[in-house]
């Protein structure tokens, strides 16, 4: 299945962009936004898919409650997750998956790649006193009530997408998956995030990059 990685921090924006997506399509392809911390929240509450064992629905709680990430061996449970979400929302083929949050570090990317057609990555790019300032106004209202968003937790997340996730562009790119980059403001809601990504991905680029 063809593939577009949403790269960024948390805050930055991803999820209100992935819900647009998933609403309205890109240049009329079908999207399926898989928001991974979404679907850990998901199972976390008690929706657990069949193929998710108590012992795994434990271990998914101890993950969001010490913010964690998922390890090279522990990479079969965020595969089966994202089956589990593919089933339920009867994607096809033809489809485009957006990925949030998964890959998070190159041993994932590594593995995610023998799985599915990843063309391209967007990162969604905000300076530190920005992210902050989105972090505390929560501007696309996507952030209430996550119960791992403590101020502990928030910095842990950002320290590992620093060490961890950001060097995936070069991963990427030396790969030959183009990365494209927008800049994320304070006030930019899911809408916002929508048109800064149209004017960087021509309906041209995109069909020429999913073809």
């Amino acid at each position: 299945m063809k593939a577009l990685h949403l790269l960024g921090p948390t805050g930055a924006g991803k999820t209100p962009l992935g819900e647009i997506l998933e609403r309205r399509g890109l240049y009329g392809c079908r999207v399926w936004h898989f928001d991974f911390g979404a679907e850990l929240r998901r199972i976390a509450q008690g929706q657990v898919p069949p193929e998710i064992t108590p012992e795994e629905v434990d271990f998914i709680r101890r993950v969001l409650s010490e913010g964690l990430l998922l390890e090279n061996e522990h990479f079969y449970l965020a595969e089966k997750i994202l089956k589990a979400f593919l089933g339920r929302k009867g994607a096809r083929a033809e489809d485009l998956l957006l990925l949030n949050g998964l890959p998070r570090h190159e041993g994932q990317a590594r593995d995610l790649l023998t799985r599915v057609d990843l063309r391209l990555a967007v990162e969604l790019a905000v300076d530190e006193n920005t992210l902050r300032e989105r972090l505390a106004r929560d501007p696309a209202g996507d952030r209430r009530q996550r119960e791992d968003d403590t101020e502990e937790l928030i910095l842990r997340k950002l320290e590992w997408y620093q060490k961890r996730t950001l060097p995936l562009k070069d991963f990427y790119r030396a790969r030959g998956i183009s990365v494209l980059t927008f800049r994320v403001s304070a006030e930019d809601r899911g809408e916002d995030l929508y048109r800064k990504l149209l004017q960087i991905l021509s309906e041209e680029s995109f069909k020429t990059t999913f073809r």
